[in-house]
């Protein structure tokens, strides 16, 4: 993989980083710059479609006959970002997994805090299941607060008694909302995006309140039993890195599947930067064959 690749993109993302002072509506104008800068590959079609009475995005790619269902869970520290945004990258997982992928436009933090997210993440996953789509056609993928989503959503329809999806694959998910990781501190340096200061900026904005040891808030503290299996990656190079770590150990010590894929030397979500980055390319690479035999197996299991 390519030093200078990896060098490219941290200048890349220095120059671009968000001021930690800057308010939410500046945030998601500058994320929403930057982002619809990014033109989506031809191949890829975007939908605004709903589930449950939440917006949704649904993306489709040509050529490609959808076997499976990936409900997909954008990032932006529950503050930030939408469904649409995050097309790009969800695109890329429904491609290796040969599956439609619908984002969940799940509502943001100041003006709709905890429980907000994770209501409409559960009222999607119901309508999903109550429209016909069987549980292990289905995978929950997530990146950042969306990976962190992803994982509260499988304990809340465990909890809710529902059939849970085939597999989950989160990408540097941020599953611990106290900040207490001990790469919060030791990657700081290295880190090009985020901070704890950054991070704590927006953490009240969601938790309006709650304890953010609630194991919806940050599944790092939740029961993980009976959940299905885990795909976790995560980058060397982020603050973040210890939220994955530790995310995989609570799943493996509650007999949960997990794997804990990670990729030395790269920044929050890299795969994101797959057009410029082997290492992203890569990494989704993987984590759509895993993700495609966890679907596989569980057809087999239910047939």
């Amino acid at each position: 993989m390519s030093t200078e690749q990896r060098e490219t993109l941290e200048t890349i993302l220095r120059q671009s980083a968000f001021p930690t002072d800057s308010d939410v509506n500046e945030q998601r104008r500058q994320l929403k710059a930057l982002l619809s800068a990014q033109p989506l590959p031809t191949d890829v079609t975007v939908t605004p479609a709903a589930l449950g009475g939440v917006p949704t995005a649904e993306i489709t790619i040509d050529g490609i006959e959808p076997r499976h269902v990936v409900l997909y869970f954008h990032g932006g520290v529950y503050v930030v970002g939408d469904a649409f945004l995050a097309a790009d990258l969800a695109s890329q997982v429904g491609r290796r997994t040969h599956a439609k992928v619908i984002s969940v436009d799940y509502r943001l933090a100041p003006e709709h805090p905890y429980p907000a997210a994770v209501d409409d993440a559960l009222a999607a996953y119901q309508a999903l299941l109550h429209n016909g789509t069987a549980p292990s056609d289905i995978a929950f993928v997530g990146e950042s607060a969306g990976g962190g989503l992803a994982v509260a959503t499988l304990v809340n329809a465990r909890d809710h008694g529902l059939p849970l999806p085939a597999a989950a694959f989160v990408m540097s998910p941020y599953a611990d909302l106290t900040l207490t990781g001990t790469t919060m501190d030791t990657k700081h340096e290295v880190d090009p995006l985020m901070s704890r200061q950054a991070l704590q900026a927006r953490v009240t904005d969601y938790t309006a309140g709650h304890d953010a040891t609630v194991g919806l808030i940050s599944p790092i503290f939740a029961d993980l039993s009976g959940l299905p299996p885990l795909i976790i990656q995560a980058g060397t190079h982020e603050v973040l890195l210890d939220d994955a770590v530790r995310l995989a150990q609570q799943a493996a010590t509650a007999d949960v599947e997990v794997t804990l894929d990670i990729t030395p030397r790269v920044p929050h979500v890299f795969q994101s930067f797959y057009p410029i980055l082997d290492e992203a390319a890569a990494a989704l690479d993987r984590a759509g064959q895993l993700l495609s035999a966890h679907l596989a197996s569980a057809q087999r299991i239910t047939a």
